[in-house]
C-alpha cells in the first residue's frame, strides 16, 4: 500500500478539528471539506450570502491544490454540502467559474448544519 502524506499548506486557515487539510496517497489527493474561513483572518465572521461563501471556499480549495502543484483541472470528484438547496443556483454560479470544462463528478447534498455556521462546504478528490 502506498504511504500517506499529510498535507498542511502554508497560508491556509487552520483546521477546526482533528483532521488535516488533505492527504496524498500515491497519485491521489483527498481534500477535507473546506468552509469559508479567510486564511488572512481566521476568526472573522463569514460573509452572509452563499455566493461569497462559495467563492472563499473554492479559493481555500485552490490553496491546497496549488500547494501540491495542481489546479482545478486535476479535480476528479467534488462533494458540495449546502444548508439550503434553495441556494443551489447561487452556489453553482460561482462553482462554474472555477470548473469550466471537463467537469469533475459531483454530488450536492443538503445538510442540517455545517461547522461554525457555514452555509457551504466543499470537499474534493484530485489526481496528479
Amino acid at each position: 500500500m502506498p504511504q500517506k502524506q499529510i498535507i498542511k499548506p502554508e497560508g491556509s486557515a487552520p483546521a477546526v478539528g482533528p483532521y488535516n487539510h488533505a492527504v496524498r496517497v500515491g497519485d491521489m489527493l483527498f481534500c477535507s471539506g473546506q468552509i469559508p474561513i479567510d486564511p488572512a483572518d481566521p476568526k472573522a465572521a463569514f460573509p452572509a450570502d452563499v455566493t461569497a461563501q462559495t467563492e472563499r471556499v473554492l479559493k481555500n480549495v485552490g490553496l491546497i491544490l496549488k500547494d501540491q502543484g495542481l489546479d482545478y483541472t486535476n479535480v476528479i470528484k467534488s462533494t458540495v454540502f449546502l444548508t439550503d438547496l434553495g441556494e443551489f443556483a447561487d452556489m453553482n454560479a460561482v462553482y462554474q467559474k472555477y470548473f469550466t470544462a471537463d467537469f469533475p463528478a459531483r454530488s450536492t447534498i443538503q445538510v442540517a448544519a455545517l461547522p461554525l455556521g457555514a452555509k457551504v462546504e466543499i470537499e474534493i478528490i484530485a489526481a496528479y
